[in-house]
């Protein structure tokens, strides 16, 4: 599965992403990019998921015309030790993500 993690959370969680393209906002030079041109970008270039920390993206996005899945992390903070935990649960709910929809863990 090919994930895009968003410009909010740590590049290195790619670690707990075995077994998927995981690439980074940044890594790709899309950082500043506001969430409706990411979402369609994202869409276009083949990324499944969007895995993020802004929860209010459903609520700033129409989703449903946007074709990639959205996880949205609720932790104290966007730092490693916080969103890393997290990981594992991600995993889980990656093969039931659906698109246009936002799933949030924690």
């Amino acid at each position: 599965m090919r994930i895009l993690l968003d410009e909010n959370l740590d590049w290195r969680l790619r670690r707990w992403l075995p077994g998927h393209v995981v690439d980074t906002v940044a890594y790709i030079g899309w950082s500043g990019i506001k969430n409706g041109v990411l979402l369609r970008r994202a869409v276009d270039t083949g990324y499944e998921v969007l895995l993020t920390m802004d929860g209010n993206l459903s609520y700033q996005q129409d989703l449903t015309v946007h074709g990639t899945a959205v996880i949205a992390l609720r932790a104290p903070t966007n730092r490693l030790a916080d969103t890393s935990p997290l990981m594992p649960a991600v995993l889980a709910c990656l093969p039931t993500a659906r698109k246009g929809k936002v799933t949030y863990i924690g």
